[in-house]
């Protein structure tokens, strides 16, 4: 789930998500063209709404619509698009998210729900602490690569315990059991760069450090880095408050 140094971490940035994509192409591309006469079912889903409709195919209409979303998730207004029988039909052949999530397993930060999104909006990854490895980086290259997704969004959250045994792991010395250490030592070069100041809260600055870096690293990956110097791909690092479900842009915003 986690690199084991920071090197190893950068190292696999650079990987080759073309050779996985061949494999795994059957996940966004359609075995025929029978699913042309349904494109006209989306634009009548069973409950109409401002949030469905046209996918939205540059950077900063997907950051707007994502966003939008999450308002309504804070005002309870949700509107709950894309999730009907005829939203289900339409996407069965062929999907085109015009959103990739990173975020973590925490069972209080559904990105599908927050962002009050539906079936086809989003790729989602969810890992202990938004953690990267090989493969991670490589399902987050799978949107942006082969079916033009614009946006990429890294997600950590207020009061993630995974950075907290991982910063009180590091901080004692005392490796997490199991599997659990590989993701203290993804969290690593967070917890070096919060510990060379006090803070009042330093599980919470590991959490925006760790977020900031994680998006960084994906912004100038050998294989998105060309994407978003032409303005055809954003990466946003984004922290979701659990007190008031809002979500807080870090950096990486895009504009109109």
């Amino acid at each position: 789930m986690g690199s084991a140094t920071r090197p190893q971490r950068r190292a696999f940035l650079t990987g080759g998500l073309l050779a996985s994509a061949a494999v795994i192409t059957g996940c966004s591309s359609k075995s025929d063209t029978s699913a042309a006469p349904k494109a006209t079912a989306v634009g009548a889903p069973a409950t109409p709404s401002a949030a469905a409709g046209a996918r939205p195919d540059s950077p900063w209409a997907a950051f707007a619509r994502l966003m939008d979303g999450n308002k309504r998730w804070v005002n309870e207004t949700l509107q709950h698009p894309d999730r009907d029988a005829k939203r289900r039909q339409f996407v069965a052949e062929e999907q085109k998210p015009y959103g990739v999530i990173l975020s973590c397993i925490d069972s209080r930060v559904p990105p599908e729900l927050l962002f009050d999104t539906g079936i086809g909006d989003l790729f989602v990854m969810r890992t202990g602490g938004q953690v990267v490895a090989p493969v991670v980086t490589g399902s987050v290259e799978y949107g942006p690569m082969t079916a033009g997704t614009p946006l990429i969004v890294v997600l950590g959250h207020q009061r993630c315990g995974a950075v907290k045994a991982a910063y009180t792991a590091l901080k004692d010395n005392k490796p997490l059991p199991g599997n659990l250490q590989s993701i203290a030592e993804a969290l690593r070069p967070a917890y070096e760069e919060v510990s060379k100041q006090k803070h009042a809260d330093p599980v919470d600055a590991m959490t925006r450090v760790h977020i900031t870096q994680t998006s960084a690293d994906l912004r100038t990956n050998a294989d998105l880095a060309p994407l978003v110097k032409k303005g055809n791909l954003a990466v946003v690092s984004a922290y979701y408050s659990l007190d008031s479900g809002k979500v807080e842009v870090l950096t990486g915003a895009p504009t109109a």
